[in-house]
């Protein structure tokens, strides 16, 4: 299998999605996710400081974080941060400073803006996930992490079976179901100053796998000294 077996989403695809998604996500999908979510978080909370939350969708994640954190989300669809907007305002999660409309692909940040950049359920449904995984390394700090929360390709099985078959009803709704770990791992070598330092299942049933990535020192000092 090669990295890019999983077809790519289209963008307008996955806007109209989400935008359908919008008035009903936290309902449907705020506890089926919920374990996965307070994973990341609590990943994130380790390393504290300056979180970015790309694809924040309606902020459920917002409790999850804590005040030594200063959180700020992003989201594709104008509908979901119109509902994080509104949670935000309630004046119950005063670490979280904004949240805006703002495409992953290209990130309106200066390099190395954030200790740690999170992205939870997202990657698998972006439409080009080596481009917004380029952008979580370039705006995080020198030693930061960049943590993942998703569903990942079986890859052997009945399930991977299941994935597959899937696949090309999956796409018209924004989801992505047969996206390998292999393809992050493929990623990370590609870029050259990317380390994987964790993957593992997300418990009780393991259905969703949490990895980390942290950002090299010497990358960045290289960078820096024009060194190759």
């Amino acid at each position: 299998m090669t990295m890019q077996a999983s077809a790519d989403l289209d963008k307008a695809v996955i806007e109209r999605a989400y935008a359908r998604w919008a008035p009903v996500y936290d309902v449907v999908c705020g506890p089926i996710f919920e374990q996965g979510r307070r994973a990341a978080a609590q990943a994130a909370r380790a390393v504290g400081g300056r979180i970015l939350e790309v694809g924040v969708g309606t902020g459920l994640s917002f409790g999850d974080y804590d005040v030594n954190t200063h959180v700020i989300g992003i989201d594709l669809s104008a509908p979901m941060v119109a509902k994080a907007r509104g949670r935000m305002m309630s004046g119950a999660y005063p670490h979280v400073r904004d949240v805006t409309v703002m495409d992953a692909h290209d990130m309106r940040f200066p390099d190395a803006s954030f200790d740690c950049v999170v992205a939870q359920f997202v990657i698998t449904l972006v439409a080009r996930p080596e481009r917004v995984l380029d952008e979580c390394a370039r705006v995080v700090t020198p030693g930061g992490e960049i943590i993942l929360v998703n569903h990942l390709y079986s890859e052997r099985g009945v399930a991977a079976a299941f994935e597959r078959w899937f696949a090309r009803p999956a796409g018209a709704l924004g989801l992505r179901p047969e996206f390998p770990f292999a393809r992050l791992a493929a990623w990370a070598r590609r870029h050259g100053g990317i380390d994987i330092v964790e993957r593992r299942p997300i418990q009780p049933f393991g259905v969703y796998t949490l990895v980390r990535f942290r950002r090299r020192q010497t990358a960045a000092l290289a960078q820096r000294s024009g060194l190759p």
